[in-house]
Parts: C-alpha cells; sequence; structure tokens
C-alpha cells in the first residue's frame, strides 16, 4: 500500500478494465509492441490469407478504406500504417496487431508490461470473489496473449471475459457498454469501470455504471485528466465502503 488518498466506492460484483493507461503503460504498446506489428503486416496478410480473421481483416480494411474489391497486400499495408500513425482504433488493424502479437508471446519474443500495483489489484479483487473482465480496444487476441504472457505468468484464469471494439462497439460509445452490461447480465450500478480516458469514463458512466479514472504520472494522457470521475494514480487507492 501507499500513502494516496483512497477512493471510497461501493463493492462491485464486476469490475471491467481498460489496458493501456489503466493497468499497463501507454508507452509500452507504442514503443515495442507497434513496430512489432508493423514490421509484419504484410508478411501476415501474404502468408496468412486463408486465416478467417486475416480474411475478415483484409475485407474490412478494403471497405473502412474505401478501396476497391482487388488491391494488392502493399496497398492493405499502407493502410495499416497510416491508422497506426495516427493512432486510430479501427477494427481490422487492432485484428491483425492481436494476431501478429499472440504470435510473437508464443515465440518468446515478447512479455507484456503492468504497472507495478495493476497484478497485486488483480489477485486481491479475484480472491475477493469479484468477477473481473476486459474491454480495450486491443483485439480479444490481443488481450489473451497479454494477460497470459505476464511478467508473474499466466493472469487469464482470473477473468471471465473479454471484450474489444468488433464484439462490443467503440469504447466511447454509452451503447458500447450498454451491450457489454447486456452480456454479462448484471445491473449497471454493479459494475465497475477503470479507464485513463475521460470519454470512455462517460461512455459507460451514460449507461449507469460506476466509473474510476485512472491517472499514471508520465503516461500519455495524464494531462488531460479524467473530468468529474473518481481519480487514482494507483489501485491502491481503491477501497471498498
Amino acid at each position: 500500500m501507499n500513502n494516496l488518498p483512497t477512493v471510497i466506492l461501493p463493492r462491485p460484483d464486476v469490475i471491467v478494465l481498460d489496458i493501456e493507461g489503466t493497468t499497463s503503460s501507454t508507452w509500452f504498446v507504442h514503443d515495442t509492441l507497434y513496430p512489432y506489428s508493423r514490421e509484419r503486416f504484410g508478411s501476415w496478410l501474404r502468408e496468412h490469407s486463408d486465416h478467417p480473421d486475416v480474411a475478415r481483416a483484409s475485407a474490412q480494411i478494403m471497405q473502412e478504406g474505401e478501396m476497391g474489391a482487388h488491391v494488392n497486400v502493399d496497398t492493405l499495408v499502407d493502410q495499416l500504417e497510416e491508422w497506426l500513425d495516427n493512432d486510430e482504433k479501427r477494427t481490422p488493424l487492432k485484428t491483425l496487431q492481436g494476431l501478429i502479437w499472440a504470435d510473437g508471446f508464443n515465440r518468446g519474443d515478447l512479455t507484456s508490461h503492468f504497472f507495478d500495483d495493476s497484478i497485486p489489484a488483480i489477485r486481491r479483487w479475484h480472491e475477493e470473489g469479484i468477477d473481473l473482465k476486459i474491454f480495450s480496444s486491443g483485439s480479444v487476441n490481443a488481450q489473451t496473449a497479454w494477460f497470459g504472457n505476464s511478467p508473474e505468468g499466466d493472469l487469464l484464469p482470473m477473468f471471465t471475459g473479454h471484450f474489444d471494439t468488433e464484439n462490443a462497439g467503440p469504447k466511447k460509445l454509452a451503447s458500447s457498454y450498454a451491450t457489454i452490461r447486456e452480456a454479462i447480465g448484471v445491473p449497471a450500478d454493479k459494475l465497475l469501470f477503470f479507464s485513463d480516458l475521460v470519454e470512455e469514463l462517460d461512455g459507460a458512466r451514460e449507461d449507469g455504471w460506476a466509473t474510476v479514472g485512472v491517472r499514471r504520472e508520465g503516461d500519455q494522457h495524464y494531462d488531460r485528466g479524467v473530468g468529474e470521475h473518481p481519480e487514482i494514480s494507483s489501485f491502491d487507492q481503491v477501497v471498498w465502503g
């Protein structure tokens, strides 16, 4: 524990966690994972074209990029790199990144990053019987690779659900949180969402969720603040009351 002020909240039935900026550094994702995927977009599209997820992502790139029905791999890669440069949370980009990162984790090329307080908090909440789930712009494949290859080993057994922009919707829309709430089958006031982005917190609150804004000093969105949401810089500050 630390000497930071506590934030007292009703004990939730379910905690839904964002990843980047919340449990883990956005800079690790940008500086390590993004370049890793960028170097492999072309080879994955060429060598795994018969994989259903790759085929679906390729079709989505053509649709979202307003391309013709017949384009070459280099054109698809150019579109992916443009989205990556602009940090756009496009579903086909996240699908391909998730596949590439999962392969990298399996090969031992990658190990995920977590802030020092994140894994102890996850373990603590799991031991308390709170249901834990993830909602990230990263694909479900990326999430399972991330939590399955932490510095402390496989954390996946502590999670019961994974949501992304494909199975839930954009992270800034209240409708996405309604989709998750309906899938979980728990009233909104029993759901607690942690994120570093105020627009995501606003979306969850609009659907009736409890929310906590996570501000990690030095991380990408620190200076933007978390609006009117309860604010923490460490999960150690959260106390059930």
